[in-house]
């Protein structure tokens, strides 16, 4: 479910922003043989990657079952694709000007496929990972390409539209069939199929692009940002090892400390360069501008809350709730369908929906939903967050259209690509950093119930004394997400207990995830206010 609000991304006004060339571009577009089929095998390659966004939240549970998973390790299998997209979605894209997007699109799918075989092959958690990096990496540069050999392949603004429309619709079927087909895949044949399926398909978009893709270019490309990537990198990953470690290694140690001062000053190493650099990856006197400013924060916001909290409530419905994959999937609906839904009229009636209000009350609509999730305990069923799912999707669902679109009406056409890029990168990085934190959250509130549960655990009137050692694996074990299936941890001489310590898994699994909701809805609520004075700003 991570990454649900990435579709909508692909609007007709970002297509205007990332789609327009100059006169002897488009010219020398306008060649290209088969236009069809290149507007499927994008839209191929476009499915796949949306459905990987989303399809992993389905597989999680079994995923931690098979390879002996901590919760860190799960957070990892979103972070370790998430991070190197949103590192390099602005130098893939500046790579593709220079270097053929054709070729870089053959390139990352290339990429994206054969390590969907290396995840499916994973022994362990770290190859799986490891794995899951790389394949961030093909997914950066299928990302990168994909709109404008569109745009390359449609020079006409009309056929250009349809395209595009096609396109986004694409992308947006895949999101809301992500949980359903991997909750189908992971329940009927294993985890490991959620990326063996990429491997035909990706095999034939390959093909595909080979035979009936014509190549393009800019006439006129910037060079890559390499100096700028690289600290980008710096300054997120050392902060996300940070946020997802911290609970395990205390939040003074050391270790944590340095992670976290790398991280800042590899921030500011950025925003360094970029302010010298002859040709960033992102003009930050762009990003300095309060209405711009505004739509990235919303994105970021949105993504880092609601969808990024997902993720927990997927492993709540499988590991304590007892739901199998394809029933989580179905309880996954409420929230990707009222996103769909909404989201086209939305980006129809951009224009007449002034983004001063219409971004802070869709963030506002976000918390709201958040807000509803919160009050969950250990008798709390699925049907809980329906209400919740439903508002906080229709919310995210406007978001992710008006702060895609109004980003382009602070900029010049030029510098269009520069700002959907620029957003959508807000975007993938409120996943990664939110994906983190609310781990830490996570894991930081279900420790303090479990430990508190295990202190006056009784089993009928008589109390029952947990050892230290096996309180702390108990409580780790609950940490991790692992739910109800805390009973494979219990040494046999607790077995009296298992029904005590089940009920006491899902209340502590419970409170966890209320203070995920509770946490995300209050960033949400902050970010709205946040949003509307940075808008109220750049009005003056």
């Amino acid at each position: 479910m991570a990454g649900t609000g990435s579709p909508t991304d692909i609007s007709d006004r970002q297509s205007r922003a990332t789609c327009k060339q100059s006169p002897a571009e488009a010219t020398a577009e306008s060649t290209a043989n088969h236009p069809t089929a290149t507007l499927i095998t994008v839209c191929i390659g476009m499915f796949m990657l949306m459905l990987d966004m989303t399809i992993v939240a389905a597989a999680l549970a079994n995923i931690q079952s098979s390879l002996d998973a901590s919760l860190s390790g799960l957070q990892w299998v979103v972070d370790a694709y998430t991070l190197p997209v949103a590192a390099l979605l602005l130098t893939a894209a500046t790579l593709g000007d220079r270097l053929g997007r054709r070729r870089l699109y053959i390139a990352g799918m290339a990429i994206f496929t054969l390590t969907s075989l290396g995840c499916a092959l994973a022994g362990d958690i770290v190859t799986l990972n490891v794995v899951r990096a790389v394949q961030g990496v093909g997914a950066a540069l299928l990302f990168g390409v994909s709109l404008p050999l569109v745009a390359a392949a449609f020079p006409d603004p009309m056929k250009r539209a349809r395209a595009i429309g096609i396109y986004g619709a694409v992308m947006a079927s895949a999101t809301a069939a992500g949980p359903l087909v991997g909750g189908a895949l992971v329940t009927a044949i294993g985890w490991e199929w959620i990326f063996l399926i990429n491997v035909p398909i990706g095999i034939v978009a390959v093909a595909l692009a080979y035979r009936y893709v014509t190549e393009s270019r800019a006439d006129s490309a910037a060079p890559a940002d390499w100096a700028g990537t690289g600290l980008l990198t710096l300054a997120l990953l050392p902060g996300v090892l940070a946020l997802i470690e911290g609970n395990e290694w205390g939040w003074s140690s050391t270790r944590v400390i340095a992670l976290g001062a790398t991280s800042i000053a590899g921030l500011l190493a950025f925003i360094a360069w970029e302010l010298r650099a002859a040709h960033p990856m992102l003009d930050l006197r762009l990003v300095v501008r309060p209405a711009f400013a505004a739509n990235a924060l919303a994105a970021f916001a949105g993504a880092g809350t609601l969808v990024a909290a997902t993720n927990f409530l997927a492993l709540y419905f499988i590991n304590t709730l007892g739901h199998d994959p394809f029933q989580a999937g179905l309880r996954a609906l409420p929230l990707t369908l009222s996103a769909l839904v909404v989201a086209p009229p939305i980006a129809v009636l951009h224009d007449r929906l002034p983004a001063r209000w219409s971004l802070p009350v869709s963030m506002g609509v976000v918390a709201a939903g958040l807000w509803l999730c919160t009050g969950a305990d250990a008798s709390t069923t699925w049907t809980h967050y329906i209400a919740g799912s439903i508002l906080g999707g229709a919310g995210l669902g406007a978001v992710t259209v008006i702060a895609s679109q109004s980003a382009l009406t602070f900029v010049e056409v030029d510098r269009a690509g520069m700002a959907t890029g620029a957003v959508n990168t807000a975007r993938q990085v409120g996943i990664v950093v939110g994906v983190a934190g609310l781990g830490a959250v996570f894991s930081h509130a279900v420790a303090a119930e479990a430990g508190a549960g295990l202190a006056s655990l009784t089993v009928g009137t008589m109390t029952v004394s947990v050892p230290d050692e096996q309180a702390d694996m108990i409580t780790e074990a609950i940490g991790s997400g692992a739910g109800q299936r805390v009973i494979e941890f219990v040494p046999d001489q607790f077995a009296a207990a298992v029904p005590a310590l089940s009920e006491l898994a899902r209340g502590a699994t419970a409170q966890g995830l209320d203070a995920v909701m509770a946490t995300s809805s209050a960033i949400a609520a902050v970010a709205t206010l946040a949003v509307s004075v940075l808008l109220r700003i750049g009005r003056r």
